[in-house]
């Protein structure tokens, strides 16, 4: 596509600076991409000159003075001579055109003096040659050069297929512009010249965001082509590219609507219709022509981060005594080689537990290696556990190992299956899904495109897993088993007991994981002969019953490990398997075992060499699905009393909740919550700082929720709501909501049973919060009347206040000005008579939104500003966000933009640190408000998008409110239809919803409104 003329200008950018910090900072980088350039000379530093933006010169760090707008134009008409000679006549025609004062020739003589003057020990940079003049910078002394060579290097790695590296070449050179080129510069070739460098610099942008859409960052490209469309309306490319934006952003309605502006547009300005790439790209996307999709091998970005063409392998090591299954892995291997350049193959291998499913699936995976270049793909789905692995979890851990960026990860599991299924359309790749519970969970995994295999085990037979080759996997042979088992103990040993080690093989089955376990401890055991383990083995008290068909038939190869334990071995290996979640941490694992962490790391490191647990990472320990199994089974049998198993899950809990109290303790020094906390018995971990506390909070946050789902019993009820409410920021990340959420209803409904009304309430209050994020207010209204009743009958300051806080929100949502103030002042009255100035600070803040509603905008400045500092004086550094973020509200209704702009930046800053994406959001969707009301509707557009794309939580009708306010700013730069269609989008959210904003949007979509 062509570009079209458009007015000139540059795109707002996004973190703004004052007019000193932006020179400073101007001042001291070197050019980007030329870091290793030499600046330092014989004599010290080299002069550098700038163009693309103000002219200046610098040796070193330090600003040489250039002298006036005249003199830099010289200097200017100078270095864009790229070191070439330009006479007295070019140079005056340069400065002034057809115009030149009388004494030019004399005036341009001392403006090269003085340029001389300036540059120093380095005056023999401006030189004098045949009547002319001519500045040397050298290598790397010129802004504008560094660009030219920077643009020349991206398209040789373009060409040569590195786009990562292209596209991040354009964005070092676009990165040297500081404003408009040659800025403040006069006369008729500097004119010129700037316009030259900023259509230039618009090519370039448009170079760089051709390449985001290949890499897949079309969701973030909507926002800033959003912005650049609105001051340069007439350029076609950056329309079409806006186009293809929305499109591969799900959004095919809106893309059609950019064209439907673009050509009113175009008619209305030019008289001409748009041209013939845009219009066949308009056919594309309403014919969804798949050659628009993302394409499947790109280098994409994240937040800066670099992302490359990712080749993933996964696959579990291979053991080197992999012995006999000759025919399965033949047949296996046939399968797999024919997905090369055919149609999928999938192979479910099934079979008992501990029959060596996993073993033999991972030894025909790296022997088929060779067939898929593109990589493999490996995941436990822990089908044999209580809990086994989302298809939706996995998928996006699948979807970030093949490079694609969280941001950039789909919501539902229907649309990570597609974009899945899309990344590995033209690649050859193995998926190998390991242990999985049924068909049903396997599907959305499966590759489903030409050139892929998967590879699939599990304890039963996926019949129903169509197209599927299903292979059925027994028992080994004597032969095999004796093979496998002489390989671990070695030749020696097993030649000169070959009947006892036939009877070995025989009591274990000839299952392949009792057998290698059975032969690890042997091989261990330099002291022991194949006779005696022969023997130990021959008590069918320890066997008999283990070795049988079915889920526990390795059930007597797990007792042969566990018998060999000491006692303190064979105790932790029996409390540590009562802990849910997908592993235990050192620390946690120290806690239950009530043991020092030294101790407590010899323990379980033992145990990882006796094949009882596996340590997933350093720190961190898991049992295999079955292991597990049989450890609770012995805890069941052996750890007595009960109370000892009681006692080790109290200490887990204890051990989480003082841990996430301690998090508080960092994130908000002297909050009341701590106070209103069930004592834990144990101490828990210390952190030195925020980010520290947050990091163990989101690593442990599985563990942690699985530990307070598991607080049902009314002795661990009010410890486990406790660790709810400390935990409360893995529900507003998003990042573990959903766990979080059948947590919290799990001990509200055993509070309710056990008729505890102060765990009840809390438990409520947590549910609250959770519906409340999620913007389902019927149902956090409904819990806001549960928690305030059952905390008043508890007398439970902390449920009370919350829920008289929540119930006021939910209001404020609704717009029930009154209804809100009356809460929220009763809120504020509870947390003030119990010494919460924390929560006193949250209350201020809400009760300035109610006067923000009800027009007390002074009022509302007042409270917010109360509200801030506190949260100051306090330094409660997670919660300055939500100060900054009301009065930044308030002050935006005062008409103080400048300073709510300010305030609303602080809040930004303080939500990404904590991790709040969607407060993060929302105050994107603030500041988008803020500069609708300030007439900058291109700012408010490229805010509004920012606000859309961060899509972890939030509900729909917040999805709904970011959309009319979308519109509006589309509205206001020219892109009408673009703007229906966030509010059709919008209106049909409300409706569904009957939220109160239905009237409003519906206003704007009649026709009056979008004329």
């Amino acid at each position: 596509m062509n570009g079209g003329s458009g007015s000139r200008g540059r795109p707002a950018t996004r973190a703004p600076q004052t007019p000193a910090d932006q020179g400073r900072e101007r001042e001291l980088r070197p050019w980007p991409g030329t870091e290793h350039s030499t600046d330092e000379g014989p004599g010290g530093p080299h002069l550098r000159f700038t163009v693309l933006g103000p002219v200046r010169a610098w040796r070193g760090d330090q600003p040489l003075p250039t002298g006036s707008p005249q003199q830099r134009a010289l200097l200017a008409a100078l270095l864009l001579r790229g070191g070439r000679t330009a006479t007295a006549d070019e140079l005056i025609d340069a400065l002034w055109g057809q115009e030149p004062p009388p004494r030019a020739l004399a005036t341009l003589r001392t403006y090269a003096s003085r340029l001389r003057r300036a540059f120093g020990r380095d005056a023999d940079a401006l030189v004098t040659e045949a009547g002319g003049y001519a500045v040397h910078t050298g290598e790397g002394g010129l802004d504008l050069t560094a660009a030219e060579q920077l643009v020349a290097d991206a398209e040789k790695a373009r060409s040569g297929g590195d786009r990562t590296r292209a596209r991040e070449l354009v964005r070092s050179a676009l990165a040297l512009w500081d404003g408009e080129p040659l800025a403040g510069i006069p006369g008729p070739y500097a004119e010129t010249q700037r316009a030259r460098l900023e259509e230039w610099r618009l090519q370039l942008i448009e170079t760089k965001l051709d390449m985001d859409l290949e890499a897949g960052r079309h969701a973030e490209a909507v926002s800033e082509l959003t912005a650049l469309t609105a001051a340069h309306p007439l350029r076609e490319r950056l329309r079409g590219l806006l186009m293809l934006a929305l499109y591969r952003s799900g959004r095919q309605a809106e893309a059609l609507a950019v064209y439907a502006d673009t050509r009113r547009l175009l008619d209305d300005e030019l008289g001409v219709d748009p041209c013939a790439e845009l219009a066949e790209l308009h056919q594309g996307i309403l014919q969804g022509d798949a050659a628009l999709a993302v394409p499947a091998l790109s280098a994409a970005e994240c937040g800066g981060a670099r992302q490359t063409i990712v080749r993933p392998a996964q696959l579990p090591a291979t053991v080197p005594d992999f012995t006999g299954r000759a025919a399965f892995v033949h047949e296996l291997s046939d399968q797999l080689a024919t997905s090369e350049g055919r149609v999928m193959a999938v192979s479910a291998v099934a079979g008992i537990g501990g029959v060596g499913k996993t073993t033999l699936a991972v030894h025909v995976a790296h022997a088929a290696r060779a067939h898929f270049p593109d990589g493999q793909l490996y995941v436990d789905l822990q089908g044999a556990g209580a809990r086994a692995a989302d298809p939706e979890a996995v998928l996006g851990a699948f979807l970030r190992a093949l490079g694609t960026p969280d941001s950039a990860i789909p919501d539902s599991m229907a649309e990570r299956a597609a974009l899945y299924r899309s990344l590995l359309d033209g690649r050859r790749l193995l998926v190998l899904l390991d242990n999985a519970r049924d068909a049903a969970q396997v599907r959305p995994l499966l590759p489903g495109t030409e050139g892929c295999a998967a590879l699939v085990t599990s304890r039963i037979r996926m019949v129903d897993l169509a197209g599927a080759h299903l292979v059925d996997l027994d028992v080994m042979s004597p032969e095999e088993a004796l093979q496998l088992f002489t390989k671990i103990v070695g030749a020696e040993r097993v030649a000169s007991e070959r009947e006892a080690a036939l009877d070995v093989v025989g009591a274990c089955g000839f299952l392949p994981l009792a057998i290698r376990i059975a032969a690890s401890r042997l091989a261990a055991r330099r002291t022991w002969t194949v006779s005696v383990l022969a023997a130990k083995l021959a008590d069918e008290r320890r066997r008999l019953d283990e070795l049988q068909a079915g889920d526990l038939a390795v059930r007597a190869t797990f007792e042969l490990g566990y018998a060999q334990l000491e006692p303190a071995q064979a105790r932790a290996f029996r409390l540590l398997g009562l802990a849910d979640g997908p592993d235990i941490s050192l620390a946690a694992a120290a806690a239950m075992l009530d043991l020092d962490p030294y101790d407590a790391e010899e323990l379980l490191e033992s145990l990882v060499d006796a094949s009882l647990l596996e340590s997933a990472a350093p720190g961190r320990y898991r049992y295999h699905d079955l292991v597990r199994l049989y450890a609770r089974a012995c805890a069941e049998r052996d750890e007595q009393p009960p109370s000892e198993r009681e006692a080790a899950m109290s200490r887990l809990l204890d051990f989480y909740l003082a841990s996430a109290a301690a998090v508080i303790a960092v994130e908000r020094p002297g909050d009341r919550l701590l106070d209103h906390f069930a004592t834990t018995g144990r101490p828990g971990l210390t952190f030195g700082c925020q980010r520290e506390a947050l990091e163990w909070l989101f690593l442990e946050a599985r563990c942690l929720l699985a530990c307070a789902h598991r607080s049902t019993d009314p002795a661990f009820l009010r410890r486990g709501v406790d660790l709810l409410m400390a935990a409360k920021d893995l529900a507003e990340s998003g990042a573990d909501s959903r766990q979080y959420e059948e947590a919290t209803k799990a001990l509200a409904q055993a509070a309710r049973e056990a008729g505890d009304a102060q765990a009840e309430a809390r438990a409520h209050a947590a549910l609250t919060n959770v519906y409340s994020l999620a913007g389902n207010f019927d149902a956090a209204d409904q819990e806001a009347q549960a928690a305030l009743t059952l905390g008043i009958v508890a007398g439970d300051p902390l449920a009370t206040g919350y829920a008289y806080n929540d119930r006021g929100i939910i209001a404020i949502y609704r717009d029930r000005h009154e209804e809100a103030a009356h809460y929220l002042t009763k809120a504020l009255e509870t947390f003030r008579a119990d010494g919460n100035q924390i929560s006193e600070a949250s209350a201020l803040g809400n009760l300035a939104r109610t006067r923000i509603q009800a027009g007390r905008i002074a009022s509302a400045v007042t409270l917010a500003e109360q509200g801030l500092d506190i949260y100051q004086r306090l330094d409660v550094k997670m919660r300055l966000g939500n100060g900054h973020y009301v009065l930044g509200l308030a002050l935006t209704q005062a008409g103080r933009l400048e300073a709510a702009l300010h305030h609303l930046t602080e809040a930004l800053t303080v939500f990404r640190a904590s991790r709040q994406r969607l407060w993060e959001g929302m105050t994107h969707f603030r500041i988008a408000e803020l500069h609708l009301i300030d007439n900058k509707p291109a700012l408010a557009a490229e805010q509004a998008e920012q606000a859309l794309s961060v899509r972890s939580i939030g509900g729909d009708w917040r999805r709904a409110n970011i959309l009319t306010v979308l519109g509006r700013a589309l509205h206001s730069i020219g892109h009408k239809d673009r703007a229906r269609v966030c509010w059709q989008e919008a209106l049909a959210i409300h409706e569904r919803l009957d939220s109160p904003e239905v009237s409003e949007v519906r206003r704007l979509l009649a026709p009056a409104a979008v004329a």
